[in-house]
């Protein structure tokens, strides 16, 4: 294998498209068969170990990061890439790679789908002791509104990250009065989840000392991934057992939506997003 300094985004993405053309046959069967309620698949040994290993080991410490803590969510991050190391800026566009854009198309049955070469809400982000992400719904479309958000793509890099130690993708396919579907961030794990209206995600609370840390990208397309044809706003929700915080969020949702008709990019800009 290449050194880790001379490893680049082509390299990297021939390896995702190895172990996707491994695994391509299952991978199309279980997103189809999930599809009625949130399409997803995952894989597992995405790269290398010892490539996976040094991303985690490159990973900023969270005082070079943005925090953001709030009711619905509690976690660092960072989309800035000429503020990370070089080989997780290569890592995350090797998702960009034609073949892999490609072969992703192909597995998800979309017509047409392009990477977001401006990371908007995409990058890096690492999760501590008591950090979470509330059930949400990402927002419809990219920065610009000019294409549909479809596909969120998580790539999970902490070694021996035990399912017991939180910091879990949850997808809630029964709806939020159900227990969600739990998956485990597991080391190395790649996961593809459709966005839509109803592809609410969250992250379980992390209850252990270590860092949970994620590669990010969003997958954008000129159709919209449902039948409904409306802008929305990342909108967040209480879990079950949260109904005073739950009534909160359902005002916050439409007052944010309310906001967005008024100005259409936004009260306030966003600087989740590379900034070139």
């Amino acid at each position: 294998m290449e050194k880790k300094r001379t490893m680049n985004r082509t390299n990297i993405a021939n390896y995702i498209l190895r172990r996707m053309k491994e695994e391509k046959d299952g991978l199309i069967n279980t997103y189809h068969k999930s599809q009625d309620s949130i399409g997803y698949f995952i894989l597992d040994d995405l790269l290398p170990e010892k490539l996976a290993t040094d991303l985690f080991n490159l990973f900023p410490e969270v005082s070079m990061m943005n925090k953001r803590s709030t009711l619905r969510e509690n976690k660092y991050y960072s989309s800035q890439m000429n503020k990370l190391d070089k080989i997780i800026e290569e890592t995350i566009f090797s998702f960009h790679d034609r073949r892999v854009l490609k072969l992703i198309k192909d597995i998800c049955g979309f017509s047409t789908i392009y990477p977001d070469t401006e990371l908007y809400a995409g990058g890096i982000s690492t999760m501590k002791k008591d950090q979470f992400l509330n059930p949400h719904i990402d927002n419809s479309h990219d920065r610009k509104r000019e294409k549909w958000r479809i596909l969120n793509l998580l790539y999970y890099v902490t070694p021996q990250w035990n399912i017991e130690y939180g910091g879990n993708l949850e997808l809630w396919v029964r709806g939020l009065k159900k227990e969600p579907l739990t998956i485990h961030s597991k080391f190395n794990r790649l996961v593809v989840m459709a966005v839509h209206e109803s592809s609410w995600h969250s992250v379980s609370k992390v209850i252990h000392r270590g860092h949970r840390c994620c590669i990010s990208n969003y997958y954008f397309s000129d159709n919209s991934p449902s039948k409904k044809d409306n802008f929305y706003v990342t909108s967040f929700r209480g879990r079950p057992n949260q109904k005073i915080r739950n009534l909160f969020f359902l005002f916050d949702n439409k007052l944010r939506m309310f906001l967005r008709k008024v100005f259409p990019f936004g009260v306030q800009k966003t600087k989740h997003f590379n900034k070139i």
